[in-house]
């Protein structure tokens, strides 16, 4: 699902918008491309060390949007590309992934995974 251009765009430090909504709210958090961790089935983890409102909002409902991009990276016809990733969501505070990310990030209280349903270069 995560081709080798978006993996090529985490590669390059940027912004990541994580998008969240519940009660026809939208909430935006963000972060790092260097927080992402890619799972060999293609999963992404995130660590949490706020993102309550997130929390909140996924736990009513599991839908999340994510974009990032960079400059860095070719897009379609010029330098600069960008992604949108929709998938579901849910926090780990403990297990495997969890503990892989915490070693990385001794900061986080949770980690926030995301199961990619899809992922759409966007420029």
């Amino acid at each position: 699902m995560l081709n080798q251009k978006l993996l090529e765009v985490i590669s390059h430090e940027g912004v990541v918008a994580i998008v969240s909504c519940s009660n026809n709210e939208a909430h935006v958090v963000n972060t790092w491309h260097s927080f992402l961790s890619v799972t060999e089935d293609g999963r992404i983890l995130i660590p949490a060390g706020g993102m309550r409102r997130t929390q909140k909002n996924i736990e009513a409902n599991s839908k999340v949007k994510v974009t990032l991009g960079s400059k860095e990276v070719m897009g379609h016809q010029h330098p600069g590309t960008g992604f949108l990733i929709e998938g579901t969501a849910k926090f780990l505070v403990e297990g495997p992934d969890f503990d892989m990310v915490k070693k990385k990030f001794p900061f986080l209280s949770r980690v926030l995974e995301i199961t990619v349903i899809s992922a759409k270069q966007t420029i």
